[in-house]
């Protein structure tokens, strides 16, 4: 007897890890009455050193969270890391929120409260300490935290830009 099924698909591993960070009823007032919908925030990460955030909008939950993870993916950035931490120290701003984000000693672990603790674990960042100021809107923050990451700077980078050598400016 002949086996005339087709082999089952593999499916595709994900090599991103995914992360919802708040989900949102929105309420729009029209003529009859009103209209709900879900805003996702989703942060996704290789742990790796690349990250990335998006938001999604829908009348059902999983359909606003599929479509956060597709503008996550489409926004990554890649985190300069030294180790299992940061380069220096630096603080992020957007809007009302500013996070201020340390380098840590390896085996201290990420300190970080909610949308921020998501954004360095899916990164890769290991060790590091972290304060939110401000506002506490969880878009607000995390957008705070990305400005945090884009403003950081290797040894390299820096010597680059003055001119030296990297063992120079460590000396």
């Amino acid at each position: 007897m002949q086996n005339n099924r087709r082999p089952r698909r593999k499916r595709e591993e994900n090599p991103y890890e995914e992360r919802v960070v708040n989900i949102n009823r929105v309420t729009k007032v029209v003529k009859g009455g009103r209209r709900f919908r879900f805003s996702a925030l989703v942060v996704v990460g290789d742990r790796k050193g690349q990250v990335g955030f998006g938001t999604g909008k829908a009348q059902e939950v999983p359909d606003a969270i599929k479509k956060a993870i597709e503008d996550a993916k489409r926004n990554l950035v890649r985190v300069p890391m030294y180790k299992t931490t940061i380069p220096h120290e630096i603080t992020g701003q957007f809007g009302a929120g500013k996070v201020f984000l340390k380098p840590a000693v390896e085996g201290t672990g990420v300190i970080a409260g909610g949308p921020v603790r998501a954004v360095l674990e899916v990164a890769g960042i290991g060790d590091i300490l972290s304060k939110s100021l401000g506002s506490s809107t969880p878009i607000n923050i995390v957008r705070a935290t990305f400005d945090a990451i884009d403003n950081l700077r290797t040894v390299e980078q820096v010597a680059r830009t003055r001119g030296k050598t990297a063992k120079e400016i460590l000396s």
